[in-house]
């Protein structure tokens, strides 16, 4: 999301967007940039413990931000946009892309 747009606006074009390209549930993938710290992957994977999610990371190349990238199989758009929530509020500095 970029950081001037509105985020509820933001939310209901993705939902728009989940809505008209994919048949429900569907396979989706989250991505997410945080400063690189341990506990910040920790609280990510913790918000998706217990749903068969596929997660892998990797630190940028001069090691300052880890991309957490997330593979799984949600229900609707509105689960998808309910995770990014949390995550947002959850993880101070987080991206989510």
């Amino acid at each position: 999301m970029r950081q001037t747009q509105d985020p509820e606006e933001f939310y209901s074009n993705l939902r728009e967007q989940l809505e008209e390209s994919s048949d429900w549930p569907s396979t989706y993938l989250y991505k997410f940039i945080v400063p690189s710290s341990e506990e910040k992957v920790v609280e990510i994977e913790k918000i998706f413990e217990g749903m068969n999610a596929d997660i892998s990371t990797k630190s940028s190349s001069k090691g300052k931000y880890t991309s957490v990238s997330i593979r799984l199989k949600m229900d609707s758009p509105e689960h998808i946009i309910k995770k990014y929530k949390e995550v947002g509020r959850r993880v101070e500095g987080v991206i989510s892309l």
